[in-house]
């Protein structure tokens, strides 16, 4: 394979084919490339149904990214989930396996789930969300990831500031003022974080990327999550604050109706409200750098097109000094 040729160049149709026919799936020819960028999925339709499942998703993941053995502990805890029905899709086992492996891919194979994003300025909905949340997170207490990292200040902002910089991946023009204002957000962010420990407050397996597009949305049975990929060790609250958005009065009141739902089936603890800016400020900082890391992933420039101009930068300037204004506010209550 020519050195410039991204790995996923060379998963074409036939790959995807090829490597389910290899485990006994046989797809009749019709694929629809889902909306992912850290992995390849493909929704397939089959010749003949496996396990009743006439479409299922193949889930090709980016190599070098996980160990098997961090692979395999998102698949055990979406089993666990699956065993306490919590509606979280987990992958199929196959042969006796779920991670399964074809010219140079790790690949699993998981039932096709319909729904939609689900509408969050209803607050019954958001309720909703919450219930199912406490439930994900009462099996997620129920024991730590062995291989799978915490999403902490180190993994999610100083090696991403530290690995922009050692890459030039800044303008120099903006350069000086993105890594000041960084350094200041950074800072209140390893305040919060240490006081988070000498609070004493826990840590569990998250879900770790429960934004509105993991969620699927059916009238009749509600929420059920998608995408463990990002499975971390971090606070409760990691899987609600993306849920939050416009400003403080709004995301005051969906913040209400979360917890109104999440208290119905386990206990939160308030103290981690003051996390919620400082972990919306770790997401922009890593964001960042995860484009600026994929981006010889030709689906990357052209899904990004506007990533890596000093406007982009500029505009991230701007957004850390927001989020350490926001940091100095008092936390939401609810």
């Amino acid at each position: 394979m020519p050195e410039s040729l991204h790995p996923y160049e060379t998963l074409t149709p036939d790959v995807v084919l090829d490597a389910l026919a290899a485990i006994g799936l046989y797809g009749d020819g019709r694929l629809l490339a889902l909306s992912s960028y850290e992995n390849r999925v493909y929704q397939v339709h089959l010749e003949t149904p496996f396990e009743g499942h006439g479409m299922v998703v193949a889930k090709f993941y980016r190599p070098a990214r996980w160990t098997e053995a961090q692979v395999l502990e998102e698949h055990a805890f979406a089993a666990e989930l699956a065993a306490a029905e919590v509606p979280a899709v987990a992958p199929l086992a196959i042969e006796g396996r779920t991670l399964h492996r074809h010219a140079g891919f790790d690949f699993s194979v998981s039932p096709r789930r319909g729904g939609r994003r689900p509408e969050l300025d209803d607050l019954a909905v958001l309720e909703w969300i919450g219930r199912f949340l406490a439930r994900l997170h009462g099996v997620g207490a129920a024991r730590p990831f062995a291989t799978r990292p915490a999403l902490d200040v180190q993994a999610f902002g100083r090696e991403p500031h530290d690995w922009l910089l050692a890459h030039h991946a800044i303008p120099l023009e903006v350069q000086a003022e993105w890594e000041r204002e960084c350094q200041l957000a950074l800072a209140q962010v390893d305040a919060a974080f240490a006081e988070a420990d000498a609070r004493g407050l826990a840590r569990l397996r998250t879900h770790g990327d429960c934004h509105p597009g993991n969620i699927l949305w059916t009238p009749d049975a509600g929420p059920h999550f998608v995408d463990l990929d990002d499975a971390r060790t971090s606070f409760a609250v990691q899987d609600l604050w993306m849920l939050l958005d416009g400003d403080r009065a709004q995301r005051q009141r969906q913040l209400g109706a979360l917890l109104d739902g999440y208290e119905q089936m386990r206990e939160f603890d308030r103290r981690e409200l003051a996390l919620v800016e400082p972990l919306r400020t770790l997401r922009l900082v890593h964001y960042s750098a995860w484009l600026a890391r994929r981006w010889d992933d030709p689906a990357f420039p052209q899904a990004f097109p506007w990533f890596g101009t000093p406007d982009y930068w500029r505009d991230q300037v701007l957004m850390l000094k927001e989020q350490g204004e926001a940091m100095a506010e008092p936390p939401l209550v609810a």
